[in-house]
């Protein structure tokens, strides 16, 4: 099996391509017309990229059965090109939450504090205790969050830490499910704004999450707060956010921004440049040594799988039913098999799963599985997942 690397890939993911007896190009400069080319010329079935663009000219007639994005996100792929064509678009989901979430809060202390305006203000031998002694401090105050996925999880555990209430909006968030977490929900992204003093954004890039902060968001933010956004860039109204900073007085720190360039060095001569209350890093948010090694281990594993019994691990461009009515809320001892068993009573129930969101409680001993369904479990369905023996309990609602 032949598998082209268009990126920069860590070294121990291309010893374990290699261990599984692939054929490795390894090629990270490819972009644009060369990847194009390559692509077509090498005969390649499994491609792997990082923020390299795929669209729909690099994927016709070529012989690429899977796309691998060894990230989280997978915007950079023409994934409805690549559906179209019959290839299967995976991504590494969860492997750099601790990654993302260290640099979130490093941008919390960093607006709270303005470190980045002390470390310029000194480098110009300028001292000023006088002015960078204001600070609030973010102790007892209320952390709101923007998706409670792998990475909102991870924040929830470091505000914690800091001493600070969190608030989640999350779309298959239940209350059963938020009292477990010891956290409020909050029926609304405006709703969230106005009841928190620092707002974190992680969630994933789809049609609903577009443009879903925007005007009427910023405007219910309380005056002097934090917004961070580490997740994309197109989640957010820019130009509201920026109203904002001038109008409400917010502060941000943003990895993802408009205009940012897509290659690793370049020129940004957007609006943010020169914005004082708006501190930007250059998204870097899942660059740690240690995540890109576990994104690494994980795109291994997709193309162990699929060389060895043609699935494909963490799929995204799977066919999609109705949409889900009922939210299956399962709490299990964190053990393997509990989710099989889960699935194989819903698919006798001729129940389609639409979407699943597991929470890790503290101790790592249990579990919570959030799973959106097209329809309504009946009874026998409901007791069929409850035998199994590593299952605490199983409920159901209306999606609302």
């Amino acid at each position: 099996m032949k598998v082209l690397v268009a990126d920069k890939f860590e070294k121990v993911g291309l010893e374990g391509l290699k261990a599984l007896g692939c054929e490795v190009l390894n090629e990270p400069d490819l972009n644009g017309e060369t990847l194009q080319a390559r692509v077509k010329e090498s005969g390649a079935e499994i491609l792997i990229v990082r923020s390299t663009k795929v669209p729909r000219e690099v994927i016709e007639g070529s012989k690429l059965a899977v796309i691998i994005r060894a990230g989280a996100g997978y915007n950079t792929i023409d994934v409805e090109a690549a559906s179209q064509l019959g290839v299967r678009v995976a991504n590494c989901p969860g492997k750099n939450s601790i990654a993302v979430a260290e640099l979130a809060f490093g941008l919390i202390l960093s607006a709270d504090r303005r470190i980045p305006d002390n470390v310029i203000q000194l480098r110009e031998g300028k001292w000023n205790k006088k002015e960078f002694s204001k600070a609030r401090g973010i102790y007892g105050s209320t952390l709101g969050l923007v998706g409670m996925g792998a990475i909102g999880q991870e924040m929830m555990i470091r505000a914690r830490a800091f001493g600070m209430k969190v608030v989640a909006y999350s779309r298959w968030m239940t209350p059963e499910v938020a009292a477990h977490l010891g956290i409020s929900m909050a029926n609304t992204v405006e709703d969230l704004a106005s009841r928190c003093d620092v707002i974190s954004v992680h969630v994933a890039l789809t049609p609903k999450t577009k443009g879903m902060l925007g005007k009427a968001f910023f405007e219910a933010m309380r005056p002097g707060s934090i917004f961070i956004n580490t997740s994309r860039a197109e989640v957010v109204d820019q130009a509201a956010m920026e109203a904002a900073t001038k109008e409400k007085n917010i502060f941000c720190g943003l990895d993802v921004f408009e205009g940012e360039p897509a290659t690793g060095e370049g020129v940004y001569e957007g609006s943010l440049r020169t914005n004082p209350r708006v501190y930007t890093t250059h998204h870097i948010g899942a660059s740690t040594e240690q995540a890109q090694e576990a994104i690494a281990a994980e795109t291994v594993r997709i193309v162990r799988e699929f060389k060895n019994s043609g699935d494909v691990p963490n799929v995204v461009n799977v066919t999609k039913g109705p949409a889900a009515t009922h939210v299956l809320v399962v709490r299990h001892y964190d053990k393997d098999g509990v989710l099989n068993h889960t699935f194989e009573a819903l698919t006798a129930d001729g129940v389609n799963v639409q979407e699943i969101e597991k929470i890790i409680l503290s101790g790592a001993r249990a579990a919570i599985a959030q799973i959106a369904v097209d329809r309504k479990i009946t009874e026998e369905g409901m007791t069929r997942i409850r035998k199994h023996p590593d299952v605490l309990d199983a409920s159901q609602m209306e999606n609302s």
